[in-house]
């Protein structure tokens, strides 16, 4: 009687089992769409920056995961200081000067300009980025279109690592300065006078960053376009933690200009916008902290600068863009970056079109040293 009994006992233990077991896999797999999902949406969540939000205001409570990886110094580099003489140490360059006093108002090295701080963990904090500007869609545009994706990824890590050589304090890290909106002089299918962004062009040099620990910084020209029209057009790109934003002013007209033809320029108040719409953008999507550059040339490109100030998740470097004369480029640094302090100073290079191309050694004498070098 009791083997009677016992039998169908099992049988229903049995099937109790293999439902039990047909639900688990079934959520298992279920878990395995919602993380295959999840990984398509936010494209690397393993690498954001995990936040505890009660500790969200307290930097050092929590270590920031780097998505990228700076170019080393060779074991033979000598520290920034014993690369230059005592005069240099205490005297910015005189091109810089411009006959007004030399004396430094950082130390020599220093990024961050007099009086400035950065209360976030973004790249420019520890590091110095060394950046390839362009687009693929213009020979004349510098490296981009001069070279194929790989070779250009070699040039630059060369070209960074010159730097992390001359200051192994701040190794450097390569960036891919991308123009993704991309100023025109006829009106185009909107009447803005721009290029829309190409997907299949930020994704593959997104691909490419990625691929070599480097940053992806997103440049918008903007032409009769706002500012927050062309942010937003690159909203989706800006979620990955290696992507990065910039902004060129002087592509910025009014209606009734033409960008080339007319010399553009933004409000302050405008820039601050977007740098706090990158913020809160960080703070919704947790991701690593992140910088928005902004570009200038001569004066009156960037108006009320007094407007712009970094956040807790957002760095702003002021770049300085002239070509030609490396004195005149040195002093317009000066005049438009350190006299108007934002928080870091950005320097461009021309390998065509500057005379003579400045060395690292000389760019790392300016005053502050600049954070951003980009060339093109």
């Amino acid at each position: 009687m009791l083997k009677c009994m016992a039998i169908p006992l099992i049988i229903v233990g049995v099937i109790l089992l293999t439902a039990c077991s047909t639900t688990t896999m079934s959520n298992k797999g279920d878990h395995a769409e919602q993380d295959h999902a999840s990984k398509t949406d936010q494209s690397t969540d393993s690498q954001k920056t995990k936040k505890d939000p009660q500790q969200k205001n307290d930097k050092e409570a929590i270590p920031a995961m780097k998505p990228f990886e700076p170019i080393e110094p060779p074991k033979d580099a000598r520290s920034l200081e014993d690369n230059y003489s005592s005069d240099t140490k205490t005297q910015m360059p005189a091109a810089e000067a411009h006959g007004e006093d030399s004396k430094r108002t950082v130390p020599l090295g220093q990024t961050l300009l007099k009086g400035k701080k950065d209360f976030s963990n973004g790249p420019l904090k520890n590091n110095r980025v060394v950046a390839f500007y362009g687009t693929p869609k213009s020979e004349n545009m510098g490296f981009l279109g001069e070279y194929s994706p790989d070779e250009m990824m070699d040039r630059l890590k060369k070209q960074t690592e010159a730097y992390s050589k001359a200051d192994p304090e701040r190794p450097a890290i390569p960036a891919i300065e991308l123009i993704a909106t991309v100023a025109q002089r006829t009106p185009g299918s909107d009447g803005l006078y721009i290029t829309k962004p190409d997907t299949e062009v930020i994704d593959q040099y997104a691909k490419l960053a990625e691929n070599n620990g480097a940053l992806l910084i997103l440049d918008i020209q903007l032409g009769q376009a706002p500012v927050m029209r062309e942010v937003r057009e690159v909203e989706s790109y800006l979620k990955l933690p290696y992507v990065h934003l910039a902004i060129d002013t002087e592509y910025s007209v009014e209606e009734g200009e033409i960008p080339g033809e007319d010399l553009g320029h933004v409000d302050g108040t405008e820039i601050q916008e977007a740098v706090e719409y990158v913020d809160k953008l960080v703070e919704k999507n947790n991701l690593t902290d992140k910088m928005v550059l902004v570009h200038q040339f001569g004066n009156g490109i960037v108006t009320n600068k007094e407007q712009i100030k970094p956040t807790e998740h957002v760095e702003v470097p002021l770049n300085y863009d002239g070509f030609g004369e490396s004195t005149v480029k040195m002093s317009a640094y000066g005049k438009l970056v350190r006299d108007e302090p934002i928080q870091y100073g950005g320097f461009k290079l021309f390998y065509k079109k500057d005379e003579p191309l400045l060395s690292p050694e000389d760019v790392l004498k300016l005053d502050p040293a600049p954070a951003i070098v980009n060339y093109q």
